[in-house]
């Protein structure tokens, strides 16, 4: 098919599941896939630190050193916090699985709708805050920021539906160019300082600090909090590792922390002895700050690159969890059960496609603007954080594994820091945007629930304890009848019925993509069949379709008959739209057998 040429052009040719471990990634690879998203933080978070304090007074600025203290230190306590999730939870889903074991399936949904929201806005975020700082040394882009942020966004997908190997082997190098970049530039800032090369603006230690309003200084925290932005995603992604996946996890986590911790602490002190102010929707802090250190020379520009690729590729965390995180949803039943399928490359490529459609939305909708998204953001980030940290106690309490006292207080400080910081940023960012994400969270829970209730609704309906039919074997000469089916429900039995009546050569066929499924089918089968025999298709690369045309081909030229008519059964919903909840195989079938000559489809509606 010409669509499956075009797609391997783009994305590669399929891969076996057996090929599954060597997908798995080093430690090196994962800091750059997981923590791009918390590294690339610090090149807007002090920026925002000192946006609300600057608003109030130049002196007032004073106060973003011990901001920067607050929120490292708060870095090290939420490290330490998920390093005990990833011992205890070893195969990801971070605060949704915690939530969800530990909390209740509300707590879980609640913790999964933020999630998917922080990740979203991830790309959204990194991708405006990219465009903006490169933005600083070159006005095109800036002037052009939404066209070029959605073309970014699309190239990021194509990247990552390639699989995750391949993918990280393009997003390791500029992480670390990133690196490089930053500890130079704080590096000879530091070292102009002290040998007295630039002039010292303000003193680092102050013995008085300001009058501010606490109001204000509870936003700057807030603000500043954004730097805290996706220290999550290795707690989410330990499966993507090499073994051992736990202790590779922690280490990796620990070396994130440091250079974040390290960064933005360093970032936001030279802004202040340097005097740099934001300029409020003109040059970035990060900008400025590279020119007053290097000049305008070839170091200031790589900086500001090094910087707009590490916002840029921030988005690709995003692509490592967000579809990982909506697979575990939907094989809850909570999200459609397309999420869950893994792809020709062995990644959630559903879950990727609609991650780049929501955050291309978000980025056209807020017109590339760093500043009207990050509100958005941060409530749903420690939320997560303080679901995932009360999970974790009440998992120490049941279980008492190894050393949990000390593992239970970690967590619980971890609760209770991220709770105060939730409740900080909801009251100081709710005018400024926050107020759409406290609505949107308990929407999406609703979503949640009306999908997993039309599935119930469905299974009960096509449970076989709810009939008690048989199969009539008699049949009557005509065409070879081809039945492909996914299970055993009423509207199988419908179709395998009609098949007998129509034809004396009846092949009924399974596609095995999952082979503890196709176990327990063939028991079913056995059970109910009265010796119809089941001819159980092998599909390395989990296709449905491709090796569904492969065998009625076969079957067309071994027959020897004219016709061949594929019988599918289908059951039609309730509602229009509860279809889109469902495959529709014989639409596909349709359309891909409708120019082939001696192939007929029917279709056997079983109505719910």
């Amino acid at each position: 098919m010409l669509i499956s040429r075009i797609k391997h052009v783009f994305i590669g040719n399929p891969l076996t599941l057996d090929k599954l471990e060597e997908e798995r990634i080093p430690k090196w690879k994962a800091l750059a896939v997981l923590s791009s998203d918390a590294l690339s933080s610090v090149a807007y978070a002090t920026e925002e630190v000192l946006i609300p304090l600057s608003l109030f007074a130049i002196t007032a600025m004073a106060w973003s050193i011990p901001m920067a203290i607050g929120v490292a230190a708060l870095l090290l306590i939420i490290t330490l916090s998920y390093q005990q999730t990833i011992s205890a939870y070893p195969h990801g889903g971070g605060a949704y699985t915690v939530a969800k074991e530990n909390l209740g399936e509300n707590a879980g949904l609640v913790a999964g709708a933020a999630l998917l929201i922080d990740y979203i806005l991830t790309v959204s975020v990194s991708v405006s805050a990219g465009l903006e700082n490169i933005g600083s040394a070159f006005p095109f882009i800036a002037e052009h920021r939404v066209v070029i942020g959605v073309l970014i966004i699309f190239t990021i997908m194509m990247l990552n539906l390639r699989g995750l190997r391949e993918s990280s082997n393009i997003f390791a190098y500029p992480t670390y160019f990133f690196i490089f970049s930053i500890l130079l530039m704080v590096c000879v800032g530091a070292y102009k300082i002290f040998m007295g090369y630039a002039p010292v603006i303000h003193p680092v230690i102050h013995e008085s600090y300001p009058e501010v309003p606490l109001f204000l200084l509870m936003r700057a925290f807030a603000s500043g909090c954004s730097a805290l932005t996706g220290i999550e995603a290795i707690s989410n992604g330990v499966p993507i590792f090499r073994k051992p996946s736990q202790h590779n996890a922690k280490v990796t986590m620990l070396w994130m922390a440091f250079i974040l911790g390290s960064f933005f602490l360093g970032i936001t002190l030279l802004a202040h002895v340097y005097g740099i102010v934001p300029s409020h929707g003109g040059e970035t802090v990060m900008s400025q700050l590279a020119r007053q250190i290097f000049g305008h020379n070839v170091f200031y520009y790589a900086t500001q690159v090094a910087v707009a690729l590490i916002l840029l590729l921030a988005a690709n965390t995003s692509y490592a969890d967000f579809p990982r995180l909506t697979s575990l949803i939907a094989k809850d039943r909570f999200l459609p059960r397309q999420m869950s399928s893994v792809g020709d490359r062995l990644v959630f490529s559903n879950g990727i496609i609609g991650l780049t459609c929501a955050a291309a939305f978000l980025l056209i909708a807020f017109k590339g603007s760093t500043h009207l998204l990050i509100p958005l953001y941060a409530v749903g980030v420690f939320l997560s954080f303080t679901l995932s940290q009360t999970g974790m106690i009440i998992h120490h309490i049941k279980y008492k594994e190894a050393h949990w006292k000390k593992a239970l207080s970690i967590n619980a400080l971890g609760a209770l820091t991220t709770l105060s910081v939730l409740i900080v940023i909801g009251i100081t960012k709710f005018m400024s945007g926050a107020w759409m994400v406290i609505i949107l969270i308990p929407s999406l829970v609703i979503f949640f629930k009306q999908i997993k209730s039309h599935y119930v609704a469905v299974g009960h309906q096509l449970a076989r304890d709810s009939y008690h039919q048989d199969i009539d074997l008699k049949t009557t000469e005509h065409f070879t009848a081809i039945v492909p089916i996914s299970g055993i429900h009423p509207g199988v039995v419908k179709a395998v019925r009609y098949a007998l009546t129509v034809s004396d050569d009846v092949r009924v066929c399974y596609v095995d993509v999952d082979k503890e499924a196709t176990a327990k089918m063939l028991k079913v089968w056995d059970k109910w069949s009265q010796g119809l025999p089941l001819e159980v298709l092998e599909s390395p690369y989990r296709s449905v379709l491709s090796p569904l045309l492969a065998y009625i081909d076969k079957v067309h030229v071994e027959s020897g008959k004219e016709m061949i008519s594929v019988i599918v059964p289908e059951f039609i919903t309730k509602s229009w739209y509860h279809q889109f909840l469902h495959n529709q195989m014989t639409f596909v079938l349709r359309a891909t057998l409708r120019f082939k000559p001696g192939k007929v489809v029917t279709a056997i509606k079983y109505y719910l």
